[in-house]
């Protein structure tokens, strides 16, 4: 780890009472810099295309997304991937096209694979519709055969094995509670992985910060991965910085894993852009010092990023959905729940957090 010199008593107050303020609190100690994954989820952009959304660079030129967050410094795309969507999207056959693009470009790939139909998360981890009648040996087999599918087809620097797995995936068989079903579902993913590839790195990825007790089962399990995978919201799952720095580091120091920020946003207004309900909205929803602004999304992003330089095994963050911006229109109940969390402001044109991704 790199040494960091103790601020003095004095300026150590100071940053104390600065933390009460409505300012955005930027007073970001920067160690030397390390190589990191600079992560985007752009998994809503082949979709946003579709409806001809024009995006505008700092110069206020039109440019391509891709193009915008390559020439900001990010290096790694994080894509979704949904066994069979009702309407294709996330779909495998749309993320090989658009992972095709993204490699030309010079971008790594991250697949976040949610063997679900639709969104896996801690509060939903449905079955895919072609796997609900298969036994438990049949869903292991199909674990391990989807899974070594999706490696062939894409050949991803990183992958997870599922998405916020909190509690298990694949459920009712393999929920948390049924741990012996949960850890075989992740041990044949795991081969699978390890069948194709000895360069992919594998991902477990928990969201929140109080994950102790879940990685201390994978590893009393003797489940094989590389790298401890959190979401971090501060609506979600904790306001309190230094919490979530100890945290960052405890877990991958007791679990001798490297460790990333797999998905980590913050508003740059608690407006909207279109009729439908965002998710983040609140003076509630934010961390003391860091308004919702544009200065106060950069000095956000650039503290998180802060957190993972200071960290031994920190390797790196992804900004979730950087480009779901109001698609739709101004008027639309089924547009983006997150225009006021994107690295573009309500025009379209790139925001001053963009340069989270800088060296």
């Amino acid at each position: 780890m790199m040494s960091i010199k103790f601020l003095p008593l004095l300026l150590m107050i100071c940053i104390s009472l600065s933390a009460c303020s409505d300012e955005p609190n930027d007073a970001v100690v920067e160690p030397v810099q390390k190589d990191l994954i600079k992560a985007a989820d752009v998994s809503f952009l082949p979709e946003i295309r579709e409806e001809g959304t024009i995006f505008y660079n700092a110069q206020n030129l039109p440019a391509d997304v891709l193009d915008i967050l390559k020439e900001s410094g990010c290096n790694t795309l994080r894509l979704r991937v949904w066994h069979t969507p009702a309407d294709g999207r996330s779909s495998l056959e749309e993320v090989a096209a658009f992972a095709s693009e993204a490699k030309a470009k010079g971008f790594k790939i991250w697949i976040t694979l949610h063997y679900s139909d639709t969104w896996a998360d801690p509060g939903s981890q449905t079955k895919p519709q072609a796997w609900q009648s298969a036994n438990l040996q049949g869903l292991s087999d199909s674990v391990y055969n989807y899974t070594k599918k999706v490696m062939q087809r894409l050949s991803p620097e990183y992958i997870q094995i599922g998405n916020e797995i909190n509690g298990g995936l694949i459920w009712p068989e393999g929920a948390e509670a049924n741990s012996a079903n949960f850890i075989t579902f992740l041990k044949r993913g795991v081969e699978a992985v390890r069948d194709v590839s000895s360069t992919t790195k594998i991902m477990m990825h928990y969201a929140g910060v109080d994950a102790d007790w879940f990685y201390a089962i994978l590893k009393n399990q003797q489940v094989d991965y590389d790298i401890i995978a959190l979401s971090y919201y501060p609506r979600w799952h904790s306001k309190n910085l230094i919490e979530v720095e100890s945290a960052i580091a405890r877990i991958s120091r007791t679990n001798e894993k490297d460790i990333v920020l797999a998905e980590t946003a913050y508003p740059f207004t608690l407006q909207w852009n279109d009729w439908t309900n965002n998710l983040i909205g609140e003076p509630g929803h934010l961390v003391t010092g860091y308004p919702a602004s544009p200065e106060g999304q950069k000095a956000f992003m650039l503290k998180v990023k802060s957190m993972i330089i200071k960290t031994d095994r920190a390797i790196g963050f992804a900004y979730w959905a950087p480009e779901w911006v109001a698609y739709r229109g101004d008027e639309a109940s089924n547009g983006s729940a997150w225009e006021n969390m994107a690295l573009f402001n309500f025009d379209n044109k790139v925001l001053p957090a963009i340069d989270v991704f800088k060296d």
